[in-house]
Formats: C-alpha cells, structure tokens, sequence
C-alpha cells in the first residue's frame, strides 16, 4: 500500500529511515551498487521526498499502525 513519507531518523546503525503517515517506517539506505539513492545522503534531498510514497510492505501485511513519528 501507498504511504506518503511524513519525515525522517537515523537509526542505531546511522542509516536513514523513512517515517510514514500510517505510522511504519522503511529504511532508505544509499548502499551502491545494490541501492542507489544519493538523495538520502542530504537533508535538502530527504526533504525533496517528504510527502512522495513509499510501498509500505507493512501496511500491505495488515501489521498494527503505530502514531506517526514527527
């Protein structure tokens, strides 16, 4: 299912999370060749993305939503 992107964190690891609106989250790890998003590498382009979608693997699995993270 469709979620947009409402913001994003760092997890233990350094790697950038999205927040959803549904309340998942979903890395988006920058990690060539495998994953290729340079935009996640600064905060201009993490927030070119907020309110873009996200196939959210969650959502799609019917897993509890929690609140958003701001």
């Amino acid at each position: 299912m469709q979620q947009p992107i409402v913001g994003f964190h760092q997890d233990e690891e350094n790697h950038w999370v999205a927040n959803l609106a549904c309340g998942h989250t979903q890395h988006v790890r920058h990690d060539p060749p495998w994953q290729v998003r340079e935009w996640v590498t600064t905060e201009a382009g993490r927030m070119q993305y907020i309110g873009r979608n996200l196939n959210c693997k969650r959502c799609d699995e019917e897993a509890p939503a929690h609140s958003p993270i701001a």
